[in-house]
């Protein structure tokens, strides 16, 4: 069975920051998810190298553009690296086999490409053409300051495709999620597709255009390539369809519409398939306040995990809003999902029944005579993972975490109810089954967290002598064995 989950490429003109972050941990926690679940997984990422604005950056910084582009793709790996991303493949838009993707795939529509000129505005922050009813104070949408452009350009046939796009989102109602964001799109293919300029020639920072050396591929249309070319395209195309019908892209709600419109149009041309879903999440703020660089509240994903921890940083994006709407990262938000719900839920619950057992001599007596308490916290805790599956395949994060959680607060309330500390004192024989079944739990719920904080699920499988490599692992009995001693998993915030 294969899986295929994309993050968008990052443009580079920026430095990383916990937006690009949160793409990736979203995209890694399914591919991650995934792995477990036994599916074949191809997960990539990469960086945007091409276009005016990345020139523009290099000359500001006093750079040759290639050693520019060198160094701020190595920042987003770093980051990737940081954030503990497990991808397969990271793709520039700059390597050779990149190239020789995006030239293909323009021969591939040239049947629907007519040179003409193009007169209008221009945003350079998004690199995207702008419409004059868009323009507000000279500013397009994007809050980037417009320019007048007038230069002879490629045009992709864009207008010939709105009502097949109308009908492919007809026929697939989970192509685009979530369901807001599918309803945007389809209201701006209704009100009328313009064909699209898909070339420059007035600067050479890109990838030129087949037998057409003065022009260069705009931007968008080498960007969105990058998936095929991370697929094996044009080398092994079979693989390269295959991979792509069972492809989730990851993407930000801001570039939705090239994703959603201008993508599937070109595999329409070219006569590829289109990916499964394209899922767009929201953005964050920082402490209530969109985030600015002249204001100085970019969050950097370097200075949260150094402050607060990966695992906990991972757990904060996905629990703190559902994937998808909007978010604020504040210091008390995160404080708070630290001290309640990662050191007293979870965090407490694997320390007292670990450490109880220490106290007791170390030793599991796996005995599976399960009174009806005990055997209810089992069954739930084996039926954990099928309960997350269809959150995870509809992209549902939060939710997920929500079903993993709900196996924490019944655990926690089966410790309060059990008592095995009097059952000690008594020498009560069910006390040998009431542990195993914490020990049941807890696997669980490890597998379940496994795919958002790894390094923490690593942690309670080495706990209780686990490998932690299949979620078929959950359906195995423990055998009576030693367990090393716990250590706590989350340190409290103050």
């Amino acid at each position: 069975m294969d899986f295929c989950v994309t993050t968008p490429i990052y443009y580079i003109n920026g430095e990383p920051h916990v937006g690009h972050a949160y793409a990736s941990t979203a995209a890694d926690i399914i591919a991650r998810f995934k792995r477990l679940d036994g599916f074949n997984v191809h997960f990539s990422t990469g960086t945007d190298e091409h276009g005016i604005k990345v020139a523009r950056s290099a000359e500001k910084a006093q750079m040759d553009v290639h050693a520019f582009s060198d160094m701020m793709s190595q920042k987003f790996k770093d980051m990737s690296q940081l954030m503990n991303i497990s991808y397969d493949d990271f793709i520039r838009t700059t390597e050779p086999r990149h190239i020789e993707s995006a030239q293909t795939l323009w021969t591939m529509i040239e049947s629907d490409i007519y040179k003409s000129s193009y007169v209008g505005w221009y945003d350079p922050r998004d690199e995207t053409f702008v419409n004059e009813s868009d323009i507000v104070d000279g500013l397009a949408p994007s809050g980037g300051k417009v320019e007048w452009m007038e230069e002879e350009s490629f045009f992709f046939r864009l207008s010939a495709y709105q009502d097949k796009l109308l009908e492919y989102y007809e026929e697939h109602p989970d192509f685009i999620a979530p369901i807001s964001r599918r309803n945007e799109v389809i209201s701006f293919v209704k009100s009328g597709l313009k064909d699209l300029c898909i070339s420059r020639s007035k600067f050479d920072w890109g990838i030129p255009v087949p037998g057409a050396i003065d022009h260069v591929m705009y931007v968008w249309i080498d960007a969105l390539a990058n998936y095929l070319t991370t697929f094996g395209f044009p080398h092994d195309r079979a693989k390269a369809e295959a991979r792509m019908r069972e492809c989730v892209h990851i993407v930000g709600k801001e570039i939705l519409r090239f994703h959603a419109v201008y993508w599937p149009a070109f595999l329409m041309a070219a006569n590829l398939p289109l990916p499964k879903r394209i899922f767009a999440h929201g953005w964050w703020t920082s402490e209530g306040q969109k985030m600015s660089k002249s204001i100085g509240n970019v969050v950097n994903p370097n200075e949260i995990v150094a402050k607060y921890g990966l695992d906990a940083v991972r757990y904060f994006l996905m629990r703190e809003v559902r994937f998808g709407e909007d978010g604020d990262f504040s210091a008390d938000a995160i404080s708070k999902r630290i001290n309640y719900d990662l050191a007293n839920d979870l965090g407490n619950l694997v320390q007292r029944v670990l450490a109880f057992i220490q106290k007791r001599d170390g030793f599991l007596r796996a005995d599976y005579n399960f009174s009806e308490s005990a055997k209810i916290l089992v069954d739930h805790a084996r039926e954990l993972i099928a309960k997350v599956r269809p959150y995870i395949d509809k992209q549902d994060l939060h939710g997920a975490l929500d079903t993993i959680w709900g196996l924490v607060t019944e655990s926690n309330k089966f410790v309060n109810d059990v008592k095995p500390w009097e059952l000690a004192k008594k020498n009560d024989p069910q006390l040998d089954s009431v542990l195993t079944a914490l020990c049941e739990s807890l696997k669980s719920i490890a597998f379940g967290i496994s795919p958002f904080m790894p390094g923490t699920a690593a942690k309670i499988f080495g706990f209780l002598n686990l490998k932690g490599h299949s979620f078929d692992e959950i359906q195995n009995n423990f055998e009576s064995q030693k367990l090393p001693a716990p250590t706590p998993l989350f340190p409290k915030e103050k």
